[in-house]
């Protein structure tokens, strides 16, 4: 049963975080952003997200067989080199330890995203987890029906 809902009961807060959204969505190419949105929200165990993108992906055209192989996107081959170092880079942000993000999964996204792109990316990867951890922490839940 869900716990709270923020856009009721905080809404300038939650307008805060949907600023943001807006802003990743205008400038993050959509596969990339829904694959980073879908691998976040697996990490996190956040179920209502990963429902949601994984929908939203479809509805736009990802395949099936992609959107499964997020899961395990390193042994997969269906991932171009931007969209590993995205996934990487959303592996690292998301499960960031005592160290940060290392070296050489920053410099290898560094090295084919330029400079406003991986800044744009890093802002996706981190709104992703913002409402990861809004949604599970509040259990919000699933629609009934897709």
């Amino acid at each position: 049963m869900q716990r709270i809902n923020v856009a009721e009961v905080a809404p300038q807060a939650y307008q805060a975080v949907l600023g943001l959204e807006k802003y990743v969505r205008a400038n993050v190419g959509h596969t990339v952003l829904e694959l980073v949105k879908l691998r976040a929200s697996m990490l996190n165990g956040c179920a209502f997200c990963v429902d949601m993108h994984s929908r939203d992906a479809l509805a736009a055209g990802e395949s099936d067989r992609r959107l499964f192989a997020v899961a395990a996107w390193r042994e997969a081959p269906f991932f171009d080199e931007r969209e590993r170092t995205a996934l990487a880079l959303t592996d690292a942000v998301t499960r960031l330890g005592e160290h940060g993000v290392p070296d050489d999964v920053w410099d290898a996204a560094a090295k084919v995203w330029p400079e406003k792109e991986l800044a744009d990316l890093l802002m996706a990867i981190a709104t992703i987890n913002v409402w990861n951890r809004i949604a599970v922490t509040c259990r919000t839940e699933l629609p009934a029906e897709a």
